[in-house]
């Protein structure tokens, strides 16, 4: 059945158009219509007059939400977490792991590989790979017992147990053997993403030469921007078609860091993520990120060393955080959020955007970009208690 969305702005995948009817059939997104259709109506209208529709987010980067985890390595979290992230104005997502055992990865992509279409809220893409191949002194929360030089037979298999839908996976520039292993990922469709490193400017440019094309929480987990020295965050803002993701909730990175980091590289090719780990929408207390027990207070997920642990932010929180401090329009800020980290890895054909053909995965957000509603193909799926009322 045909049906439309009438509302004040729509922000399609190229351009904003500010009034009109997005047509929706068989739960695809259809044309766009500036005047009313002759064919429209009371019945086949949802009316959202004074409202935006932007495409459903899209989170590349994320561990974990509502006390569950991807490495939990259950069925019922994968699908606490997808539910959970409709809440978030999320429909497609990445489920993200840690760096572990080989053993435990080989369980947990299994996992995933054999159950991810079957969860009901948000949407699995695939899988990011967070690690194993780092190094020490920009480890952050992994585990350095399980690190290693990236062995591109090791990915093969991790790819093969789950049944292929690795999307991305992330390692540290210096390691040896990195431009191999990085075309060789590369040529299998899999992105590489550069993290939890120590490289230098030049070891950073080599690896994103062989193929690498994503920063990872860029600021975080790796060799700063020093005058005589680039390191990563040089590579970052100064190489040319690259993905920077970038966690914008106010802990990670000064408002003026990523303003520098969007200037330089434009909001198409700056991904915001989450990088939430299980504390994500749960009050305060004792956690765990893998294997290290985290404490979170107001709002902030910390070692007990002090360092930061992942985020409980969500990621329509990221989008009004970024036009609140005056570095993004609402436009640009929808883009990060949705069509930039779709693009990123290598998803731009199955979500991200509003464009004829694909699902009707959207949300809908008032003027002051608070969420109102989530909608997976074409059906409302979570709508917020105020709105209901």
């Amino acid at each position: 059945m045909k049906k439309y969305i009438l509302a004040d702005r729509f922000f399609l995948k190229n351009l904003t158009e500010r009034h009109g009817y997005l047509a929706i059939e068989n739960g695809k997104f259809g044309l766009f219509y500036n005047e009313k259709p002759a064919d429209v109506d009371e019945t086949n209208t949802l009316n959202y007059e004074g409202k935006w529709i932007a495409p459903g987010l899209v989170d590349t980067h994320i561990h974990g939400l509502l006390g569950h985890d991807v490495m939990d390595n259950r069925i019922d979290a994968l699908e606490s977490i997808s539910k959970g992230l409709l809440a978030c104005g999320v429909t497609s997502f990445l489920p993200t792991t840690l760096t572990a055992s080989k053993e435990t990865l080989n369980a947990v992509v299994k996992t995933i590989g054999e159950h991810y279409k079957k969860v009901t809220g948000a949407k699995i893409q695939g899988i990011f790979l967070e690690g194993p191949f780092f190094t020490e002194k920009h480890k952050g929360t992994q585990n350095t017992n399980y690190f290693s030089d990236p062995k591109i037979e090791t990915l093969q298999k991790w790819q093969e147990l789950s049944g292929g839908i690795i999307k991305k996976i992330a390692i540290a520039a210096e390691r040896k053997g990195v431009p191999e292993f990085t075309e060789q990922a590369t040529a299998s469709g899999i992105k590489v993403a550069l993290s939890h490193s120590d490289a230098t400017y030049e070891e950073a440019k080599k690896a994103v030469e062989a193929g690498a094309t994503i920063f990872v929480h860029t600021y975080n987990g790796m060799s700063p921007l020093h005058h005589r020295e680039p390191g990563m965050v040089g590579a970052a803002l100064t190489l040319d078609h690259v993905f920077a993701e970038l966690i914008c909730d106010g802990h990670h990175v000064h408002p003026v860091a990523a303003e520098i980091l969007l200037q330089a590289k434009k909001s198409d090719h700056v991904a915001l993520v989450t990088d939430c780990m299980r504390a994500g929408a749960m009050p305060d207390g004792e956690y765990f990120l893998g294997e290290f027990p985290v404490k979170v207070q107001e709002g902030v997920a910390k070692l007990h060393s002090g360092s930061l642990a992942g985020s409980i932010l969500k990621l329509k929180d990221a989008i009004k955080n970024v036009v609140s401090w005056g570095i993004a329009s609402p436009d640009e800020a929808i883009r990060m959020a949705s069509l930039t980290p779709a693009a990123s890895a290598g998803l731009e054909a199955e979500c991200g955007s509003i464009s004829p053909g694909l699902d009707a995965d959207f949300i809908v957000l008032t003027p002051e970009l608070d969420l109102l509603e989530t909608f997976l193909d074409g059906e409302r799926r979570f709508l917020t208690e105020a709105n209901e009322a």
